[in-house]
């Protein structure tokens, strides 16, 4: 009897309960925080992308002198693929973070992949935050490293699994992975407490700022700026700076270390040069967006406060994402089909990006939103309470 090669992919699809399938959907944009579902036709409120200060359409505005014109580089950054452009970029990026060295990478999740499998391998032990993205961990797991996951932004149980790992292993290599803004939850740790334990046990600490990078600390510079100890950054274009791409930062010896040994870098095409443009000319319009930051902030406050008034847990953080805890992925879902009816595009988030039983709208506030957008989703909300 032959045997099905398909068996495993058929299993698992009727094993998925229907709450828990994914749908893809296209959405045109159409005007300020404004998005058209190709399918419905239906123009809906942007409450889920992640362009935190409305940069995506000046990326795709931005035109660039012509050697970044054509949609790629051609090559790795090692053979003929690194650009003029890509060297400014560069060199804006490390004096915005105050870093000696950027690579720049296609996408955010290779960066984490590629960076992970650099950093660590079977002799080294990671401890990773317990919510940390996928591509971190899949980054830890292709190295090899042994990996304990340590509680949500807990400093208490990151010290005592680093005290117990230095006792066992006086020299091994540590490292540590945390993210600066928690996509699904909107929680930031305490990274002077981070920086401070990874000093005090001699260990590297990753943080991926991807969510926060031109939303929170100075200037929108992220929570690692000025921390020595946080050894290694990792940020986003395509989220706050509106564009694709990603990028590593390093000090020192780590520049030259990821040059020689990230495959990840050496082996893929470098990132094309239009994008690399693109985020360079939003780099440079964020200094005079920081009042429009700072209000973001402020309104991300505001809406904490009136979901306390309507009787939800208040939504941890203070970053523009801000996470309304629904319990049941049916209840999301019909919650999310609820605010959708009422023009309103906010994304219901369940398993397995969120542990069972945590499913929840995660509403993602942005520059451009008109004034009366959060009136709007509040009242959308207490109007559901009351069905």
């Amino acid at each position: 009897m032959t045997q099905d090669p398909l068996a495993f992919a058929r299993q698992a699809l009727q094993r998925l309960p229907a709450a828990l399938r994914r749908q893809e959907r296209c959405f045109a944009p159409c005007g300020e925080g404004l998005r058209t579902d190709g399918a419905k036709g239906q123009t809906l409120l942007d409450f889920s992308s992640n362009d935190y200060l409305g940069l995506a359409q000046a990326a795709e505005d931005s035109t660039g002198p012509g050697e970044v014109a054509g949609g790629g580089a051609g090559a790795s950054p090692l053979v003929t693929g690194l650009r003029p452009v890509h060297q400014q970029l560069r060199e804006a990026l490390c004096a915005w973070l105050g870093r000696e060295r950027v690579f720049l990478f296609p996408s955010g999740f290779q960066a984490n992949v590629s960076l992970m499998a650099t950093l660590a391998d079977r002799h080294c032990l990671v401890l990773a935050d317990r919510l940390c993205h996928h591509s971190l961990l899949l980054g830890v797991r292709a190295s090899g490293a042994m990996m304990q996951r340590f509680a949500h932004n807990d400093l208490g149980d990151l010290e005592q699994r680093l005290g117990k790992a230095r006792r066992h292993r006086p020299e091994g290599r540590l490292v540590v992975v945390s993210e600066s803004l928690f996509s699904m939850e909107g929680t930031s740790p305490d990274v002077a407490g981070l920086a401070g334990l990874c000093n005090q046990f001699g260990a590297l600490l990753v943080l991926d700022e991807a969510h926060a990078l031109g939303v929170l600390g100075p200037m929108g510079r992220g929570l690692a700026w000025g921390r020595p100890h946080v050894h290694v950054v990792v940020g986003t274009f395509g989220k706050a700076l509106g564009s694709g791409g990603a990028m590593v930062a390093v000090d020192g010896v780590l520049g030259d270390y990821l040059l020689q040994f990230c495959g990840g870098y050496r082996y893929s095409t470098a990132l094309a040069p239009a994008l690399a443009a693109a985020t360079l000319a939003n780099l440079q319009r964020l200094p005079g967006l920081e009042p429009e930051r700072q209000a973001l902030l402020d309104r991300a406050r505001q809406l904490r406060q009136r979901l306390v008034a309507l009787g939800y847990p208040r939504p941890p953080g203070h970053g523009p994402v801000v996470p309304i805890l629904v319990g049941d992925e049916e209840a999301a879902l019909a919650l999310q089909q609820r605010l959708e009816e009422a023009g309103l595009l906010v994304a219901a988030i369940r398993p397995p990006t969120v542990p069972r039983g945590a499913a929840r709208l995660r509403v993602v506030l942005r520059r451009g939103h008109p004034p009366q957008a959060v009136d709007a989703l509040v009242q959308t909300l207490l109007t559901g309470q009351h069905r």
